[in-house]
């Protein structure tokens, strides 16, 4: 990965000299990284870009291009500067693994550091985490809006830049997408690419069935033809029946056969599609479909009695059509001076906006027989829940809003792991499509009222006894009561 120590924010900078210039620079602190809603009205969100992150801090240097511009800049001073050069990040991450299910106001990162260190890599932690877990939770929105069906990732030529359409694809991927059109994508990340051809093919050739012989003839085992550059009903699936007969009788190893559908009433051309391929004998022909889809158009496309079993998504979710932007924040929530922690907690007249204080693990509480998540308990570093006990919990903000759990009944998962000690990484890779996989599962252990598209459940994130006391007399010091 290129170095990235430049993605900052200038007041990252000047506030590392400032530290640099009274001496604090040493100073460890612990920053968390959470958000405080759902996009697009999501009962869930999906945690990624942990890897990109950990190739940022991997890489984090300022070498003599780096140096040579701040001090064009003219706001730094050589003492600085000069210190910048053996730069490095010698600190310790704690984070969810990519492709945990997570939820509003729980830490998923945690930084502890020298405060300069911490300081540093808070916008380019934000802006890898807050993009791919973005497109990660639209394209599981969109995998729950097909029941489960196949989504590709068509959004190349409609995301915003390059690192966008790559890495976007990559969460996409992550959040459920079988594969993406991104080439690239496919290459740095080993996940499958797919597609078809566009119309440009069809009206190159002298008509739509010899354009269709020749695609087949190029691509036998899996043949997918664009069928609505002419007439969809009258020419284009009558053709790609003909030319699927020709290649079944061909005798050739065939693994898909498809048609996709991509502009006029999909709801409509589906069904009228199915009709005609099942009558020539080709149930097992896919019906794919494309067109500016996103979760709203495909429950709709669903609820009309569409037959579409393939789906291409593009612009809508590579841009996360609905919610342009993840609002995951990076807050300070205790420092040292060499001995124990303090606690440190931001107080706002937006309660929403009040930061939880202190060094936090988080706990996912299972339900045993079920499998499914009751809810998250936020707790300082030293607690653990004692499975062996009830544990009763309480909504922060309305805490005559209570559930016990019962002894014996639940288990209690660690979220955060491990990733950098002392510097170095001690977070093992894993695949992209590995990484799929355990979101699917993660996501097997929310309920159905979770996963609506509208008004879901949402699941509680609960504060520790210790941890809300200490929260709340923080509070009441702050406001001099």
């Amino acid at each position: 990965m290129k170095n990235l120590t430049l993605l900052t924010d200038l007041y990252e900078l000047t506030m590392m000299q400032g530290y640099f210039e009274s001496g604090t620079h040493n100073k460890l602190c612990v920053f968390d990284m959470f958000f405080r809603g759902n996009p697009c009205g999501n009962g869930y969100s999906v945690f990624a870009g942990l890897e990109q992150l950990i190739d940022y801090i991997e890489n984090l240097r300022f070498d003599d291009g780096d140096l040579e511009y701040l001090k064009s800049l003219g706001l730094f001073t050589e003492g600085f500067l000069a210190y910048l050069k053996d730069f490095k990040f010698t600190g310790e991450l704690y984070a969810m693994r990519e492709g945990t299910v997570m939820f509003p106001c729980e830490p998923i990162v945690r930084v502890r550091a020298p405060i300069m260190e911490a300081q540093l890599i808070e916008s380019a932690l934000l802006n890898i985490i807050n993009h791919q877990s973005l497109i990660a939770t639209k394209a599981s929105r969109v995998i729950e809006a097909t029941h489960g069906e196949p989504v590709m990732e068509f959004g190349l030529r409609r995301a915003l830049g390059p690192d966008s359409s790559v890495y976007g694809a990559r969460a996409a991927v992550i959040g459920g997408c079988i594969g993406t059109s991104n080439v690239l994508c496919g290459k740095m990340f080993d996940v499958p690419v797919k597609g078809t051809h566009a119309h440009s093919w069809i009206m190159s050739f002298p008509d739509e069935l010899t354009a269709f012989r020749a695609y087949a003839k190029a691509f036998p085992r899996d043949c997918l033809l664009l069928v609505d550059t002419y007439d969809t009903l009258k020419s284009g699936v009558p053709n790609a029946i003909t030319v699927f007969k020709e290649l079944i009788e061909s005798g050739q190893e065939i693994r898909s056969l498809g048609i996709r559908l991509d502009s006029g009433d999909l709801a409509f051309l589906s069904k009228a599609a199915r009709k005609m391929l099942d009558a020539a004998g080709l149930q097992r022909v896919a019906i794919c479909a494309s067109n500016d889809l996103d979760e709203d158009l495909i429950q709709s496309l669903k609820i009309q009695g569409a037959t579409i079993t393939v789906w291409g998504v593009g612009t809508n979710l590579i841009t996360s059509k609905g919610c342009s932007a993840f609002g995951g924040v990076y807050k300070l929530a205790a420092e040292s001076d060499g001995g124990e922690f303090i606690p440190r907690i931001k107080i706002s007249n937006n309660p929403e906006k009040i930061t939880i204080p202190g060094i936090k693990k988080v706990y996912r509480l299972v339900d045993k027989e079920t499998g499914k998540i009751k809810a998250d308990l936020v707790t300082l570093e030293h607690e653990k829940p004692d499975m062996d006990k009830p544990l009763t919990l309480f909504d922060p903000n309305n805490t005559w809003r209570r559930m016990t759990l019962e002894a014996g009944r639940y288990e209690a998962r660690e979220l955060l792991v491990p990733v950098f000690t002392d510097g170095v990484r001690v977070y093992d890779s894993v695949p992209v499509m590995k990484i799929r996989e355990y979101c699917a599962e993660q996501k097997k252990m929310l309920w159905d009222e979770h996963k609506r598209l509208t008004n879901p459940h949402e699941v509680p994130v609960d504060l520790s006894d210790e941890l809300y006391e200490l929260k709340q007399r923080m509070i009441h010091e702050a406001r001099g009561h």
